[in-house]
């Protein structure tokens, strides 16, 4: 902490957040979620545990005069054996709706993750200081978004001004579920995933529910969406599913369908958007499971591999195109009686043409600028002309 401006300490609240579904606290400050405490005592596996405690799409939001912002966080950051150090995560600030810059904070909590074996393990570090200064002394609502791939507890936010809740403009709220790509990776930063790109575009106030190699119909999720208020929701649906080799037809139907019942007890006419698979051509025909390529790992090259046997598609193993076709279906006999629940191909967000043109690096997540490709693409599609939000 630097002591050049009389600073003013303000305990970090939820009225302060946007973004989180809840708000835990620890020993030093508090610590956001994107899935409710219930919901954290059924997760059944430390993946999915890591995915919803990263901050995607949350960040503090407060109007102040300040020309100075400190902010201190314990960042877990994740390092994985045999690989070069990942880059700091990234603190996006925008300042009455305009990008404004950019930090990381160094140090923090590690975590070591075998890829190979899954094994994992944390070592504590120390707490870190972002700072941004040079601000305008006039009233201004100010965004610090969190990095959306560093578990991130918030210490201390501090000012050279009072800070106030921002006051609500009067937007949209937009629920958004799906994996690891709407979760983030691998964005340029919290500002630059798709559902943040897209929701900036179409004027909404986003809730990201992407939660890295975990969209698998889970119903604790489902409920999370029901009992969250929103305006607009989409669910993404497919590639988890495949990845982790997670069911097959038989389940996927009545699956999907229970979900959507769930969310409907919450939001029986608010507009709902199922979104298919993007392009992806390791699963398009081949089941999963998925496996990492550790063969480059050093060099920090990782690709994955789909694992499964294709002929086993005729015993119900799941394909993105079986997926595709399943849930165009699905929608199609539902929107009989529900006019508000609309359908999304996922080529139309990413296909043959874009990975042609923009390959998925390790074949499975695409790049920061095939985010902005596919943000742009989803707020055009759901959000103008006859898209589902329009």
């Amino acid at each position: 902490m630097t002591t050049d401006h009389d600073w003013i300490t303000t305990p970090v609240t939820a009225d302060l957040l946007r973004g989180a579904l809840d708000l835990e606290p620890t020993e030093r400050g508090v610590l956001p979620h994107r899935l409710p405490a219930r919901a954290r005592g059924q997760i059944p596996d430390g993946q999915l545990a890591m995915a919803e405690a990263q901050p995607s799409g949350v960040r503090l939001v407060f109007r102040t005069r300040a020309t100075a912002v400190e902010l201190d966080t314990l960042p877990t950051k994740l390092v994985y054996v045999g690989a070069p150090p990942r880059p700091d995560g990234v603190y996006e600030l925008v300042v009455d709706g305009r990008p404004a810059g950019r930090a990381s904070v160094i140090g923090g909590n590690a975590m070591t993750v075998d890829m190979a074996t899954g094994a994992a393990s944390t070592r504590p570090g120390a707490v870190g200081t972002l700072r941004f200064d040079g601000l305008s002394d006039g009233v201004k609502d100010v965004e610090i978004w969190l990095p959306y791939d560093e578990t991130t507890e918030l210490v201390a936010l501090r000012t050279d001004a009072p800070v106030e809740p921002a006051p609500d403009r009067g937007r949209r709220v937009w629920l958004h579920h799906g994996s690891s790509i709407s979760h983030g990776s691998t964005a340029a930063g919290p500002t630059s995933t798709w559902p943040a790109l897209a929701a900036s575009l179409a004027g909404v106030e986003l809730i990201n529910l992407g939660l890295s190699g975990s969209a698998l119909l889970d119903p604790f999720t489902a409920r999370a969406m029901r009992d969250t208020a929103a305006d607009l929701i989409s669910v993404k649906i497919g590639i988890n599913l495949v990845n982790t080799d997670a069911m097959r037809l038989r389940a996927f139907g009545p699956a999907v369908h229970g979900f959507l019942d769930t969310v409907r007890d919450g939001h029986p006419t608010t507009p709902l958007l199922v979104v298919s698979p993007l392009l992806c051509p390791i699963h398009e025909d081949t089941p999963g499971p998925t496996a990492p390529d550790l063969s480059d790992i050093g060099a920090g090259r990782l690709r994955f591999l789909a694992v499964g046997d294709p002929a086993e598609r005729a015993s119900g193993k799941l394909t993105l195109r079986v997926i595709r076709d399943e849930l165009a279906r699905i929608v199609e006999q539902r929107a009989a009686e529900d006019p508000n629940l609309h359908h999304l191909d996922g080529l139309d967000l990413y296909g043959e043409a874009d990975f042609a043109e923009l390959p998925l690096p390790d074949q499975l997540h695409p790049d920061a600028a095939t985010h902005r490709r596919i943000g742009e693409r989803f707020a055009k599609l759901a959000f103008t002309a006859q898209g589902a939000f329009a």
